[in-house]
């Protein structure tokens, strides 16, 4: 496969660039999305309900068409699942990911469209390489192979019905993929869409550590433990020393500033690149277009149509993707070629820049600690807790934080339970230090933690080693998408993973 690369390279770096021509003209670029959406949309029973025959333009879009929640569709996803047709798009829709759950515990099921696939989920990784040989002219990234992680169809359902997949969003695209691209990448798909992952661990490492990798795509927490695993099991000290052609992690699902500093344990640092992408079970959002930079780029053109709801606001003060400002904070709401209409998707982003509009991940609208008043997002504990590590020289594997409050004259704090790789020689000075950390990155728990007055210094909990996989598999979330409550307002998640630390 020598070569490829440079005869690949012209096909991907003119999609990027015509993406960012389209960024420059964004509300031009997003009201053809939504005409073309709304143009589906009429053909569904959501939309006859909701009078999309009447919408001409954006005003009349957010005046009859409501905010909704998972909760309030599921009624219609499970219609979908049943093999009925044209309900939230038409036709029958034949694949589904699952999803974590939502508040009522039960998990969530995506419609994953034929179009969405195409123009979204395959093209918000195409573009993801685009960018990256746009950065790297260098790269040779075609001259090897991808190792690509994959989840599998192992679902809550287990439903037999020919013809419908309900699975990881990643077994999904592993299992639909153009066979072609299967000669790139690894493991094969039986590997990959293992369902026991005690089997499928090592299964994973003993395909890859022979070959000659030079890309790897997955989530940050996961893709370490494989990682791990292969230097293991080769008697290396860092992963290039297996694969010397590695140049680029194509990483997303969690925030990568906590394992930023392990990565850099076991890689070899003057090869590697890392490029961040916003894909989630509802679509592929935004990717990377600079370098050193967790900044992200709207994709505007790939079949989503994005509304913001500002820090605090609700649904009546939405607004386009080309009103928001540069700064702000806000609640993401996208409309897409799933079926998904004016959909809250629980992410809140800041605003980085807005010609083109970039974005940068600030936690998730039920993941927040306010329970003293100091609105803790989770990339303020993501930023805190690198800078600690980085100053004490401790590593993490996980985390989650809950409040402890008020009870026998004793004031409230935040409780941290965390997994370490490398555990700091003092906890309560690595406490004191990420207490600090912490007050830096948030004015608001800063206020908070004034002489001590409303708040006290918050505590440590070391964690065991394989404690919050343990929980994981106990929920029945351990996959390759997986994924750890970073912050909670109750201590529900807390308490469960407190009764196993043991």
């Amino acid at each position: 496969m020598r070569g490829l690369t440079a005869t690949l390279r012209y096909h991907f770096v003119k999609s990027a660039e015509k993406t960012l021509k389209a960024a420059d003209n964004l509300r031009h670029t997003q009201e053809e999305q939504l005409e073309m959406l709304l143009h589906y949309g009429r053909k569904t029973s959501w939309g006859h309900r909701h009078r999309m025959s009447i919408v001409g333009g954006y005003d009349d879009f957010r005046k009859e068409i409501p905010v909704v929640a998972y909760e309030d569709i599921r009624t219609e996803v499970m219609k979908m699942v049943d093999g009925e047709k044209d309900v939230l798009w038409p036709g029958k829709v034949k694949r589904f990911a699952q999803s974590s759950g939502t508040s009522d515990g039960k998990s969530k099921y995506i419609p994953i469209t034929d179009i969405s696939l195409s123009i979204n989920h395959y093209r918000g990784g195409s573009e993801s390489v685009g960018h990256y040989l746009r950065q790297n002219p260098k790269s040779r990234i075609f001259d090897g192979k991808a190792f690509i992680l994959g989840g599998s169809f192992a679902n809550e359902l287990h439903l037999n019905r020919k013809g419908v997949k309900i699975g990881d969003l990643s077994a999904n695209l592993i299992d639909a993929i153009n066979p072609l691209v299967n000669m790139l990448r690894v493991p094969t798909k039986r590997i990959a869409l293992m369902e026991d992952w005690g089997a499928k661990l090592p299964a994973l490492i003993e395909s890859a550590a022979n070959q000659d990798i030079t890309n790897i795509s997955g989530v940050p927490s996961w893709f370490l433990t494989v990682l791990q695993g292969v230097i293991k099991h080769k008697g290396a000290t860092t992963i290039h020393d297996v694969w010397p052609n590695l140049e680029v992690f194509f990483h997303g699902g969690i925030s990568f500033r906590p394992y930023r500093s392990q990565y850099e344990l076991i890689t070899d640092c003057s090869k590697m690149h890392y490029l961040e992408t916003y894909n989630a079970s509802e679509g592929f959002f935004a990717v990377q277009i600079e370098k050193d930079s967790n900044r992200m780029m709207l994709l505007p053109d790939a079949g989503v149509f994005y509304e913001f709801i500002p820090s605090g606001g609700d649904e009546k003060q939405a607004v386009p993707a080309w009103e928001v400002k540069k700064g702000g904070i806000y609640s993401m709401i996208i409309t897409a070629c799933n079926g998904l209409w004016r959909y809250q998707i629980g992410d809140v982003v800041k605003i980085e820049e807005t010609a083109p509009l970039l974005v940068t991940i600030a936690g998730r609208t039920k993941h927040f600690i306010n329970a003293f008043g100091e609105e803790v997002m989770v990339h303020n504990t993501d930023a805190a807790i690198e800078k600690a590590c980085r100053e004490t020289g401790c590593h993490i594997c996980n985390y989650t934080v809950a409040p402890v409050f008020s009870e026998n004259g004793r004031k409230g704090r935040h409780q941290w339970l965390i997994e370490f790789d490398v555990p700091p020689t003092n906890l309560e000075e690595f406490a004191h230090i990420l207490d600090i950390k912490l007050q830096a990155e948030n004015s608001d728990y800063q206020a908070k933690r004034q002489h001590d007055i409303f708040l006290d210094c918050l505590t440590v909990t070391p964690a065991r080693l394989g404690l919050f996989d343990d929980w994981l598999r106990k929920s029945g979330k351990l996959g390759g998408q997986r994924k750890i409550p970073r912050l909670s307002n109750e201590r529900k998640t807390l308490d469960e993973l407190l009764k196993m630390n043991k």
